[in-house]
């Protein structure tokens, strides 16, 4: 099965209808151009901002996460929560967000979750203040749901007005972006709090009427055909789509959630390691030093997505080599796990590897699907990596608590098995087009 398939083969009962509601192959060639030169990294620039808001918004607030705890008086628990709520929000309703993009406007959605993102981080920051803990983690539940329709939706907004390798160009920044985000998040949040323990909260909102502003000069490709898919019809057709193509596609989805599953896992580890004796490393310091794996993701992201264009032969090669790359180094790592320094060097090699592999796995997924269904797919496969971010710390925490060659150890053949779904399922045609 090629991924770059023109059209959604529905079954006999949903083929005419999809094809009845596909309005993206009527898109003038203008709608679909991105535009050239300046105008067009200004718009890169503009969906670069989303993924990095959507970052800050969680990873900032780590280093305050004790003052915040002495300050309201609440538990570990109670103040784990304030990162937790805000990844399970997001996770259940970035399927929501998706299917509003796919019926409505895609710029549309993004403005209106930047909107309530912001709004939300202000009630947050208000709770702070006032010692209301009630206030704070209500306020973090909306900003969950505003973060919903960000990144997602932007990478579907991407697939709509890009094509003939621009598209993997500017998911690359997207993914580059991300990483950044998470590179200097913690380390802004941690500068923030030196003046007062609460100003990350206040400060986000203005990275969110940054992007919000960045985004207003994007323009979505208008579709001929204005009436909506009926709920019951988009169903059937999404459902179609992942019986034709559902194992490359789930093993996609996986093999992208295991990368940052086991990437941001394994900085949580490196973070603990790293306050504790002997090195007692904390603060800006600590996040500089986290920063390097970091790095190694954002510039081989970049690169990975400037340069594979729809090369499909490429894409596998690069998303097997990525994946063998991060299963060699972190087995490694579970021989040298005692030494940090050596541990921190073969997560940035680790990196590296993620970086080739997560823009090939964004152009496919994203160029699978028509227009009409693209935010669903999107959105579902970003669920999955938001989960995966999500949930890698406490269990990285488990598995430390037994012993750091078991947790190596584990991530090395987890690495081996998303290499293996990528191997047995991900087969993407030598040119990977878009679809319509």
């Amino acid at each position: 099965m090629k991924l770059g398939n023109t059209t959604t083969r529905a079954g006999s009962g949903n083929r005419q209808q999809l094809r009845t509601y596909e309005t993206s192959k009527g898109e003038t060639n203008e709608s679909k151009s991105g535009g050239s030169g300046g105008g067009k990294w200004k718009e890169y620039i503009a969906f670069a901002s989303v993924p990095l808001v959507l970052v800050l918004g969680n990873s900032m607030l780590v280093p305050i996460l004790p003052d915040l705890q002495q300050q309201l008086g609440v538990s570990d628990f109670q103040s784990s929560l304030v990162i937790t709520l805000f990844s399970v929000a997001a996770g259940v309703i970035i399927p929501i967000t998706g299917y509003l993009s796919d019926r409505y406007s895609r710029k549309l959605i993004i403005l209106i979750s930047l909107a309530i993102y912001g709004a939300a981080g202000i009630v947050a920051g208000l709770g702070a203040l006032w010692h209301s803990y009630g206030v704070l983690i209500t306020a973090r539940a909306f900003q969950g749901i505003g973060a919903a329709g960000t990144s997602p939706i932007a990478m579907a907004l991407v697939g709509d007005m890009y094509k003939d390798g621009e598209e993997s160009e500017a998911l690359g920044l997207i993914e580059a972006s991300n990483g950044a985000g998470k590179v200097v998040s913690p380390i802004i949040g941690s500068l923030l709090a030196m003046w007062i323990w609460y100003a990350p909260l206040f400060a986000f909102p203005f990275f969110c009427a940054a992007s919000f502003a960045l985004m207003l000069m994007i323009k979505e490709p208008k579709k001929t055909d204005k009436k909506p898919i009926p709920v019951k019809t988009y169903v059937a057709n999404v459902a179609q789509v992942f019986r034709e193509k559902g194992k490359w596609l789930i093993s996609a989805f996986l093999a992208g959630a295991l990368g940052l599953f086991i990437l941001f896992g394994v900085l949580f580890r490196l973070s603990d390691v790293l306050e504790k004796k002997p090195y007692s490393i904390d603060g800006v310091a600590k996040g500089g030093i986290l920063a390097i794996p970091l790095l190694g993701l954002v510039i081989t992201a970049y690169l990975t997505g400037h340069h594979i264009k729809n090369n499909g032969v490429l894409m596998r090669r690069l998303m097997l080599l990525g994946l063998a790359i991060l299963a060699a180094s972190l087995g490694a790592a579970a021989f040298f796990h005692q030494n940090v320094w050596i541990v921190i060097g073969l997560a940035t090699v680790g990196s590296v590897g993620t970086g080739m592999v997560l823009p090939c796995l964004n152009t496919l997924i994203t160029g699978s699907v028509d227009s009409q269904h693209r935010g669903m797919i999107t959105s579902l496969y970003s669920s999955l990596r938001f989960l995966g971010v999500a949930f890698g710390p406490p269990i990285f925490g488990w598995l430390a608590s037994k012993s750091d060659l078991l947790l190596y150890g584990v991530v090395a053949g987890l690495s081996l098995c998303a290499l293996g779904l990528v191997a047995g399922f991900v087969r993407p045609p030598k040119t990977a087009g878009d679809a319509a």
